[in-house]
């Protein structure tokens, strides 16, 4: 094993590093990239557009499936102990099982789904091909479907009682904006796995 000092932080702190500090180090910050993606947000009733999505496809895509996952909760975790990283600067538990709750719970499954898919991309399908790139955009894919799906059936359990009314506003309404962060996480996750 090599010596610690003897590694340049670039390459100390990569992606994809074994050692446990660069991997702390990259779960803390998709949480903070969450709480960030969170606060950039467009109003909207009642739930709001925000950047958080992106941040979940490519914790799970970047970070893999366990790494993922614990960023998606720590992020979680630092709501629920009162920082306001929520939509809004919203935080505790009130928001977790409010109309928007169901989509903060998915976070961390979502990751965990993204980062299975990507890692076991099949041997006869080459990184770099087009259908590489499918099958990374088909992994975020399902973690946006999973995130939509919690997302919906909390929104209308909690809020709407009406699934039609819950579908249009907590899944359609959405899916024109996360297209466009499917393509560009799928394309950093693309290019930073490469390199």
């Amino acid at each position: 094993m090599a010596d610690v000092r003897s590694i340049s932080p670039k390459r100390f702190l990569a992606l994809g590093s074994e050692h446990m500090v660069a991997q702390a180090f990259w779960v803390v910050s998709f949480a903070l990239f969450a709480a960030i993606g969170a606060r950039l947000e467009i109003p909207h009733q009642p739930v709001p557009y925000t950047f958080q999505t992106l941040a979940v496809i490519l914790a799970g895509g970047l970070l893999g499936s366990r790494n993922g996952f614990l960023s998606m909760m720590l992020y979680l975790i630092l709501g629920l102990v009162g920082m306001p990283v929520f939509a809004g600067g919203g935080f505790g538990l009130v928001k977790l099982i409010g109309p928007t709750g169901g989509y903060l719970l998915s976070f961390p499954v979502a990751a965990f789904l993204v980062g299975s898919l990507v890692s076991y991309q099949p041997a006869i399908i080459s990184s770099k091909s087009v259908l590489g790139y499918a099958w990374t955009m088909g992994a975020m894919m399902s973690g946006l479907l999973v995130v939509f799906a919690m997302g919906t059936i909390q929104l209308n359990i909690v809020y709407f009682h009406d699934w039609t009314l819950s579908i249009q506003s907590g899944f359609l309404i959405f899916s024109p904006w996360d297209v466009l962060k499917l393509v560009a996480a799928t394309t950093i996750c693309r290019e930073l796995r490469r390199r």
